[in-house]
């Protein structure tokens, strides 16, 4: 994991254009690589929102992050608390990517930020993510219904957990 950098911008539409990439995850395709750059100059500028990057290359291959109490996030969160998010570009499905990066983020949010608790949230129909949060150790918490994406379609969101006791223990 790394900053995102202006330079990645290319290489962040080529991912993010893919229709089955960001809908799953609640966000529109990007159109241009120029909204791409006006996503890694906005969203991607926020504290604790990472590249995620091939060891090998350097090169992004999807977008991680961690979103605390008071910033934007998902689930109903405590102050201590903090959601994680993550996407991976179509052509790196499969390999692990995911699951490693929420094992390095839970990580860094127990043993460096002091969290107690972790959320991941994925909507209704994205199993790959379900199942990226239960390799971690997170376990369902709770549904809510009626959510509206940033698409502006109203879904069920599925919410799991895990405690800073029960990433320790792992």
């Amino acid at each position: 994991m790394r900053p995102w950098r202006e330079d990645d911008a290319e290489t962040l539409f080529r991912y993010a254009q893919d229709p089955a990439v960001g809908p799953a995850a609640g966000w529109p395709p990007h159109k241009s690589v120029e909204e791409s750059l006006e996503i890694i100059r906005t969203v991607f500028s926020q504290p604790e929102v990472y590249a995620m990057v091939l060891k090998s290359t350097g090169q992004p291959i999807g977008s991680c992050g961690i979103m605390f109490s008071d910033t934007l996030h998902s689930a109903e969160i405590d102050k201590g608390d903090a959601e994680i998010g993550y996407w991976v570009g179509l052509p790196h499905w499969g390999f692990g990517y995911a699951t490693e990066v929420v094992r390095a983020l839970a990580g860094r949010c127990v043993s460096e930020l002091g969290l107690s608790r972790l959320w991941i949230g994925h909507y209704d129909g994205n199993e790959r993510s379900r199942r990226v949060a239960e390799k971690c150790g997170f376990r369902y918490h709770h549904t809510e219904h009626g959510k509206t994406s940033l698409l502006g379609d109203i879904r069920t969101e599925h919410f799991l957990t895990l405690t800073a006791e029960e990433f320790m223990q792992k």
